[in-house]
């Protein structure tokens, strides 16, 4: 759990409740397609209908894939857990009733872990459960009238349930993060985050330190992290607002509208006694056995914190670092190629940190479309650790590249006359001139001075247009110093 960082004299208390949609073909209970972008109605059969005398069947596919992420993040998978009818009533709920696990879940336990900037952060989690998605009532182009869709009914969903941990929107959101990536990872859920594949619900309440929890208010279907942090901030400063007005905080669901930046209630928040949850007894309990177990576990990939753990140990990373590469597995399949082709570990890892990411971010795009890929990436690093070129001259390099001006390497530190002087003998008589037209800093520096030794440095690569090799000319000027 992170350490409290008050806001105002009050300690934020956040827990997150994600809903993952799991990656088959089929729903959980029928045999109906889970494709997005179909016509309404379309892919709604007559178990997602809920009409009489249908029956669920539970699609094995998306068992598999809770069990996939019960490993990943150290759970306990349940050798056996029981589906619940969890009843209310809305108009794009055929039922009448969502098929969810409450008592037994699937999935028990867990943690994630995560840097917030260079800090280290463990969230854990309170379980995963499976469970139903409903419909989706439709509100524009309908003439005043709202319609529904009842094509995401039945389509799976795992719902990721952590402890209030986490103390600050900025935490929240790289929970989040890491949770996407993790799933994505896996290969459960696509993480398409427009078309609703990954949903945060956020719980929020605010108390003074060492105080009991206060009343939380949960801030439903949010698509995304800047929206997430956005909204979180505006709750506690609401709620921090009313307690101070001597108004009390109610629990409520609430919606945040991003045109305004503000949360307002939607309904009061139910609980779980509110749901009236039985036992569904159209489903025998779902029992898995350690052989099932053992098969999902070996048909799973590399595991990030273990990758992490390999970067650590064989490529000399720090953990931060190694984190760092293993925030997606894009990302990782490019720090790996870059590293097969030659480049040293720690210069791909600065590279990818720095200017990729900081190119990636401006243009909202994923490491797997960058412009320098892994390869050309490579090339370029080698020609900084031959003292081909300097980092300067690397950065204007990467920047043609990177615009699609030039494909290749040494032609643009050709054309571009950035190849870097390390020729001793050169080095050494410019070294000369430079001392020579700069007593003063020669004798500040003899004098303890050691400012003046950079000044000597600076006057150097001035009279080399900066093409000399720094190291080279730092290495030589203390020699000629004595």
């Amino acid at each position: 759990m992170a350490t409290s960082k008050l806001i105002r004299g009050y300690e934020v208390v956040i827990g997150l409740e994600n809903h993952v949609q799991l990656s088959t073909q089929s729903k959980i209970f029928s045999g109906s397609s889970t494709a997005f972008g179909a016509a309404p109605n379309t892919q709604a059969s007559p178990v997602d209908l809920a009409l009489p005398g249908t029956l669920p069947v539970l699609n094995r596919a998306a068992v598999e894939r809770a069990i996939r992420f019960g490993l990943a993040v150290g759970a306990k998978v349940a050798p056996l857990s029981i589906f619940a009818r969890k009843n209310y009533f809305y108009p794009d709920l055929p039922k009448g009733y969502q098929i969810s696990q409450f008592e037994i879940p699937v999935v028990q336990g867990g943690s994630v872990e995560f840097f917030v900037g260079d800090v280290k952060h463990k969230v854990n989690l309170t379980r995963a459960h499976l469970e139903e998605d409903a419909g989706k009532s439709l509100h524009e182009d309908y003439h005043g009238q709202s319609g529904i869709d009842l094509n995401r009914a039945g389509t799976p969903l795992l719902e990721i349930v952590s402890e209030p941990d986490m103390r600050s929107g900025a935490e929240a959101a790289e929970y989040a993060k890491t949770l996407h990536a993790l799933v994505m990872w896996l290969g459960i859920c696509d993480g398409n985050m427009q078309e609703g594949s990954f949903r945060c619900d956020v719980n929020v309440s605010v108390r003074k330190p060492g105080d009991p929890y206060g009343t939380r208010r949960e801030i439903k279907n949010l698509n995304s992290f800047r929206f997430l942090v956005d909204a979180v901030n505006y709750e506690v400063n609401w709620q921090i607002d009313e307690i101070e007005d001597s108004r009390k905080i109610r629990q409520a669901t609430v919606l945040y509208n991003p045109d305004t930046g503000e949360t307002r209630a939607m309904r009061s928040k139910e609980d779980s006694a509110d749901y009236r949850y039985f036992p569904d007894p159209d489903l025998p309990p779902l029992v898995i056995g350690s052989e099932w177990v053992e098969r999902v576990k070996g048909e799973m990939p590399e595991l990030p914190r273990v990758m992490a753990a390999r970067f650590e140990s064989v490529d000399g990373l720090p953990a931060y670092d190694a984190t760092m590469m293993t925030q997606s597995l894009p990302v990782a399949r490019y720090y790996e190629a870059a590293k097969a082709a030659g480049a040293a570990p720690k210069l791909v890892a600065n590279w990818v940190m720095g200017e990729i990411s900081r190119r990636l971010n401006a243009e909202d795009r994923g490491i797997e479309a960058a412009p320098v890929g892994p390869e050309l990436l490579a090339r370029l690093i080698a020609r900084i650790a031959d003292g081909t070129i300097s980092n300067n001259a690397a950065r204007q390099v990467f920047e043609s590249l990177w615009s699609g001006e030039a494909s290749d390497v040494d032609a643009v530190i050709e054309a571009k006359g950035l190849k870097q002087v390390s020729d001793t003998g050169a080095i050494e008589a410019i070294l000369d001139e430079v001392l020579a037209a700069n007593q003063k800093s020669v004798d500040e520096y003899r004098a303890g001075k050691d400012k003046a030794f950079n000044a000597l440095v600076g006057q150097a690569m001035k009279a080399t247009k900066g093409k000399a090799n720094p190291a080279l000319v730092n290495e030589l000027l203390k020699k000629k110093l004595g």
